[in-house]
């Protein structure tokens, strides 16, 4: 199909996607994929509620262009502001929930503190953006691939994609709705050439080039925003500064030996240390389960057959075993 083509059935098929995923709310960061599912909703004729976080007194980007998405789109907008303090005060609630010390926790704060609130407003089900980076290359370490490992890359994860939202909801009882993740986007997004997903133009790489071209005309310059974590968005980036100026190098040290484990920075002992007291100790990998899985090499819980990222830790290996193990 050309490009023209290509766009016009995604379109249909996320208006399809999005209408099976109907939800009360839409967790909107002013980035490309949750602005998509707001422009859609609009197109549908669903008036619904959106919820963005933010850390009081940081930059925060994605507040205003999410303010801009809903004021555009009718959405009914929610913001939630949340103090450092706050913030902290949250992050074992996240691990409970999660059952994880991820350093990517700070992006895992943001959903969290987005779903209670959700709670709170009496709302019982929200619709994420969760799929799109990884079915469409939204991430930068893809866009180096060639076509052929970009396809083969994709393919895999798709097989094993698990998204901290999820576990989040179920955590607080609000449904999770995610309309990327439906069947048609993803046989989709496997089926096109991986050329349409990332494209050079002066000089400048962009992952998610087909969704950016089939809403630009919706979207404008948000079409066109680079991607960003969810916690450089929101501002609780900042946390992760706050928790290192808690742990001197020598505490550092101290404590990767006395816990015979390779943080990968300070915040990860951190998370650790909270993860302990609040889920237990982490499950080892037993020898009869060594026969079937692989052990993490890094907090040495199960990784299950053709799983290479741990969801206990957050170790992941390379890039290049995922294309490797491909099938």
């Amino acid at each position: 199909m050309k490009e023209e083509e290509v766009c016009s059935r995604l379109r249909e098929l996320l208006r399809d996607a999005v209408e099976k995923n109907a939800a009360d709310a839409l967790l909107l960061s002013g980035g490309l994929d949750t602005s998509i599912l707001a422009a859609v909703s609009e197109e549908a004729g669903k008036k619904r509620k959106a919820l963005t976080v933010s850390m009081a007194g940081s930059s925060a980007p994605d507040l205003e262009y999410a303010k801009k998405i809903a004021q555009k789109f009718l959405y009914e907008h929610h913001l939630i502001h949340i103090t450092e303090n706050e913030a902290l005060e949250k992050i074992p609630e996240v691990i409970k929930a999660v059952g994880s010390f991820d350093p990517a926790l700070p992006n895992d704060l943001v959903i969290y503190i987005a779903l209670k609130e959700a709670k709170n407003l009496g709302i019982g089900s929200v619709m994420t953006g969760d799929g799109a980076d990884e079915l469409f290359a939204g991430y930068s370490y893809m866009h180096g691939l060639s076509h052929e490992e970009l396809n083969k890359y994709i393919r895999n994860i798709s097989k094993m994609m698990c998204f901290s939202s999820n576990k989040l909801g179920d955590f607080l009882g609000v449904e999770i709705k995610q309309p990327y993740l439906d069947t048609g986007i993803v046989d989709f997004a496997l089926d096109i050439n991986p050329g349409l997903k990332v494209k050079e133009i002066e000089g400048r790489k962009y992952g998610k080039w087909i969704l950016r071209r089939a809403y630009e005309k919706e979207l404008g310059e948000v079409a066109w925003r680079a991607k960003e974590p969810i916690e450089f968005g929101s501002g609780t980036t900042k946390l992760r500064d706050i928790i290192a100026s808690k742990i001197s190098d020598a505490e550092f040290a101290e404590k990767k030996r006395e816990y015979e484990m390779e943080f990968m920075n300070k915040e990860h002992l951190f998370f650790y240390e909270i993860y302990k007291k609040v889920v237990g100790e982490v499950p080892k990998a037993t020898a009869k389960m060594k026969i079937k899985t692989n052990v993490c090499p890094l907090c040495k819980a199960e990784l299950p057959e053709n799983r290479f990222h741990c969801y206990i830790c957050g170790f992941s290996y390379p890039i290049s075993r995922y294309i490797e193990e491909a099938r």
